[in-house]
C-alpha cells in the first residue's frame, strides 16, 4: 500500500472513530403511534421577506425542491410542530426534525456523514424507550398527575386530553424518567434525558453553523463554510469533547462543500436569498433549543455524565 493510501485509510479510521464518540460518549423513522398530540400535515410553511423597492413585508412561499432528499419546507414544518406547546416541546415532531437535520448533513459528504451516524442512534435510543414506555401502564400520565406541573403553562393542553404519554414531550419525559429513577447524575446510561442532552448540544451547533451561513459581514467578505463551520464547533462542542476528537472534528470540516453548494441544497439563487431561508429556520431552531435548554436547567441535567 502507497504513501497516499495509507494516509487515505487512517483518516477514514479516525473520521469513524470521531463519528463513535462525536457527542461525548455518543451523539427509522416509522413510530406514528408513540404520541398522540402530533398530526403531521404536509404544509409547507412561508417566509417573511422585506423587499428592496417598497420596503413592504412580504411573504413567499418555502416550496419543495426537487430531486434532493432533504428539504428545507420539511424541516422548517417540524421544528414548528415541535414548538405546539407554549413552553415545552413534542418529542415526535423534535426527532422528525433531527431526521432532516440529518438528511443535511449526509448531502454534505462522506467525511460530514459520518457525523450523523452517532445522532441517528441517538434518536433511535429514544424512540426505542417510548415504544417500551408505551406499553407500559406506568408511563400513561394522567391529566390530574403532578406531571403537570412539567409543563407549567401547557398544562390546559395536557388536561385536554385523558391521557398522556410519558415521552409525549422533552418535559414530559424528564418527569417520567426521574420519577422511575432512570436519570443517573454519577455514570453514563441510556436514558432518555442523557440521550437528550447530546442531542441539545449538537443542535446548538447547527444553529449557529446555520446563523453565521446565513450572515453577511459588513466586510463583505463571505467566509467558507468550512471555516465558519469550525467556528462554530470551537464555540459549542468542542466544550465536551477530548483533544482528540477535536482534532478529528477539523478532519470532518476541511471536506465542507463550497458555499455555492448550500444555494442549491436550500434551493436559492444568492445570499440574500440564503439569509431569508435561513434566518427562519434558526429562528425557529432558537426556539427548541431554548425551550429544552430550560427544562433541562430546571431539572439540573446540563451536566449529565
Amino acid at each position: 500500500m502507497g504513501v497516499k493510501s495509507k494516509a487515505a485509510a487512517a483518516i477514514l479510521v479516525l473520521l469513524l472513530f470521531l463519528g463513535s464518540l462525536w457527542l461525548h460518549g455518543g451523539l427509522d423513522y416509522h413510530w406514528d403511534s408513540c404520541f398522540k398530540g402530533y398530526n403531521e400535515v404536509n404544509q409547507i410553511p412561508q417566509l417573511s421577506n422585506r423587499s428592496e423597492a417598497d420596503g413592504a413585508m412580504g411573504t413567499r412561499v418555502l416550496e419543495e425542491c426537487p430531486g434532493q432528499n432533504f428539504q428545507t419546507s420539511v424541516l422548517l414544518h417540524h421544528l414548528l410542530a415541535a414548538a405546539d406547546f407554549t413552553s415545552d416541546v413534542l418529542l415526535q415532531p423534535y426527532l422528525s426534525s433531527w431526521d432532516e437535520l440529518v438528511k443535511f448533513m449526509e448531502a454534505l459528504g462522506p467525511m460530514v456523514g459520518l457525523i450523523s451516524k452517532e445522532i441517528k442512534s441517538k434518536t433511535t435510543i429514544i424512540r426505542e424507550l417510548a415504544m417500551m414506555a408505551e406499553k407500559s401502564p406506568e408511563a400513561e400520565l394522567s391529566p390530574k398527575h403532578p406531571a403537570d406541573s412539567v409543563s407549567r403553562d401547557t398544562g390546559n393542553k395536557l388536561q385536554a386530553s385523558q391521557n398522556v404519554t410519558a415521552y409525549h414531550s422533552v418535559r414530559s419525559m424528564i418527569w417520567f424518567e426521574q420519577d422511575q429513577g432512570r436519570v443517573d447524575f454519577n455514570q453514563q446510561t441510556d436514558s432518555g434525558c442523557r440521550t437528550l442532552l447530546r442531542l441539545h448540544r449538537a443542535l446548538l451547533w447547527l444553529k449557529l453553523f446555520l446563523q453565521k451561513l446565513a450572515e453577511t459581514p459588513e466586510s463583505g467578505r463571505l467566509g467558507s463554510p468550512s471555516e465558519l463551520c469550525r467556528e462554530a464547533y470551537q464555540n459549542t462542542l468542542a466544550y465536551h469533547h477530548t483533544w482528540f476528537v477535536r482534532r478529528a472534528a477539523e478532519l470532518a470540516f476541511i471536506a465542507m462543500p463550497e458555499r455555492g453548494f448550500f444555494y442549491r441544497l436550500v434551493c436559492v439563487q444568492n445570499q440574500e436569498e440564503l439569509n431569508v431561508v435561513l434566518t427562519s429556520v434558526v429562528h425557529a431552531i432558537g426556539e427548541i433549543y431554548d425551550r429544552t435548554q430550560g427544562a433541562l436547567e430546571e431539572n439540573g441535567m446540563l451536566d449529565l455524565p
